[in-house]
């Protein structure tokens, strides 16, 4: 019997590596191989919400988001998972819009009582800063899907931070839920908690109106577009790589 073909699509992650997502019948994301978890590969199965929503729209229009504006929480650095999304709320299933939306409650709820602004408001689903700046190794710790998901939950559009750990940076473009941009210096140390900023994507700066400032971004590259469609399997399924449903 033949085997099935197979489509490879990159993934830019700067500054030096790329990451390579293959989709085949068995739909499995395959990590860099300089990467080396205890596991190599991750199955996402279910849409979320939001991923729901943006395929929606990306069927709608073809013209994609090219701007973000909001209030931007300023976070330091090596933010690990269990901080964005404490171990105790991964019972939660994002597919079901019920538990999506109770999931963005508990956003950034795992900070040290250092950060003394809380990031979701009591008895709010959502959080009033769309934007999150941090500092370097954004992300790091277990490679939870839910962690991405818990912040586009909460209204998060995109993160901006000196660098990220790959696998958040590969969950964040697999379930499409925030962009995760890379600054090129530490953007962290200028912003401050309840900044106005804007993020001009096509021009890769983000804006404080606040302070006056721009800072310019590394470009997303190839990632964008599988963001935009609203993550992997939606961005596959447009492109004629899999079956639509």
């Amino acid at each position: 019997m033949a085997s099935a073909a197979s489509t490879t699509i990159s993934l830019y992650k700067p500054p030096s590596f790329t990451s390579t997502f293959t989709i085949k019948p068995s739909i499995t994301l395959s990590p860099p191989s300089s990467f080396k978890p205890a596991t190599a590969t991750t199955k996402f199965k279910s849409l979320t919400s939001r991923q729901i929503t943006r395929a929606a729209a990306a069927d709608s229009s073809n013209t994609p988001a090219t701007s973000f504006h909001g209030l931007c929480y300023v976070l330091g650095d090596n933010i690990d998972t269990d901080q964005i999304i404490p171990a105790e709320h991964l019972t939660l299933v994002p597919s079901k819009p019920e538990e999506y939306e109770k999931l963005g409650t508990f956003a950034l709820s795992g900070l040290p009582s250092s950060y003394s602004n809380r990031f979701v408001e009591p008895n709010q689903t959502k959080s009033k800063y769309t934007i999150i700046i941090g500092g370097d190794n954004f992300g790091c710790g277990s490679s939870r899907e839910h962690a991405p998901v818990a912040l586009g939950a909460a209204g998060v559009t995109a993160v901006v931070a000196e660098s990220y750990a790959r696998i958040f940076f590969r969950n964040s473009v697999a379930t499409g839920e925030v962009y995760p941009l890379e600054s090129e210096g530490r953007v962290c140390e200028e912003c401050k908690t309840g900044d106005v900023v804007t993020i001009e994507l096509s021009e890769n700066k983000m804006i404080n109106h606040t302070t006056g400032k721009e800072y310019m971004l590394k470009p997303i590259g190839d990632a964008g577009p599988v963001i935009e469609a609203g993550g992997i399997f939606a961005y596959a399924r447009q492109a004629g790589m899999i079956p639509a449903r």
